[in-house]
């Protein structure tokens, strides 16, 4: 099996490096690639990768993330998360290859408290949601093989991430403030790298399966409950903080102005990618408690 992977050096394009090369042949590329065009903003270039390369699966892990500042360039961010998607998918029919792609909770509005399941309606309240929606339903036109998972709160110990900082605002200050409105179940690049892996060869194998799935980790918390267990793991281990752990205050997200509007409600309801599968989707602690270890030990 050939594998054209997309944004290698993202968090979880760098996971899925790991993840898929149990399954065959892997090109992975980044925007920058030199002999092989990986730049989402030129789709036509794309295309002519996938031509080149003849992959059995294209994996896409690029996207355009920075969702206030996508506010303010919503062209550049509609090429990245929907046209470029797009073209893949229209050439990944051309060839008969399994697409694979990532879209979000911010498809959603967020309003109540109910997990959202994959056929809830989608109302995004962003720019960079509204782009991700139209990635999956362009994919979806195209009538390639796909597996589209959304996903939220991902996190790595590559790179930066929420813990990181407030690791890092912790120690620096003597308390802070977290939002503790919205709610969802922080997951790991290594877990959707993982399940990618085995949800690609299940396809492969039955083209059925081919579809659309809610990814998370399992449980669900506020920001201002996953900075607690953060820290709480930081003081045990012995890191020096100098907010204790009765300063983190919770606050709602009108206490923070930002240029995008969040979903207060992230919870993604997994029952189809867990039945369709078999699989089983850890709780949410035991992945960041496992990047927390990783962390830790090199600021050790």
């Amino acid at each position: 099996m050939k594998i054209l992977l997309f944004g290698k050096n993202g968090q979880v394009g760098w996971e899925l490096q790991r993840s898929l090369a149990p399954l065959g042949e892997i090109v992975a590329l980044d925007f920058d690639a030199q002999n092989l065009c990986g730049d989402f903003t030129n789709p036509e270039g794309l295309a002519q990768t996938i031509r080149t390369v003849a992959p059995d699966v294209i994996v896409n892990a690029a996207a355009h993330t920075a969702v206030d500042k996508a506010e303010s360039e919503p062209d550049l961010v509609r090429t990245i998360n929907a046209q470029a998607p797009a073209v893949l998918a229209r050439e990944a029919q051309s060839i008969n290859a399994l697409l694979v792609h990532y879209s979000t909770d911010y498809v959603f509005d967020g309003q109540g408290e109910k997990p959202w399941v994959e056929t809830d309606a989608t109302a995004p309240l962003n720019v960079y949601g509204a782009t991700k929606l139209e990635g999956e339903q362009l994919i979806r036109q195209s009538g390639c093989k796909h597996l589209v998972f959304r996903t939220s709160w991902v996190y790595a110990a590559r790179g930066g991430n929420f813990a990181k900082t407030m690791l890092r605002l912790a120690a620096e200050r003597d308390s802070l403030s977290v939002i503790d409105d919205q709610i969802g179940a922080p997951t790991g690049a290594d877990l959707l790298a993982d399940i990618t892996a085995h949800t690609i060869r299940a396809t492969k194998m039955q083209p059925e399966l081919s579809g659309l799935y809610h990814l998370v980790a399992g449980g669900a918390t506020s920001w201002h409950g996953y900075a607690s267990f953060v820290l709480d793991i930081a003081r045990r281990n012995g890191l020096p903080l100098k907010a204790a752990a009765d300063s983190i205050k919770a606050v709602p997200s009108s206490d923070f102005r930002t240029a995008a509007k969040r979903p207060l409600n992230s919870r993604l309801d997994c029952s189809r990618l867990k039945k369709t599968f078999d699989l089983n989707l850890p709780d949410w602690q035991v992945g960041v408690d496992r990047m927390l270890t990783e962390i830790l030990e090199k600021l050790a």
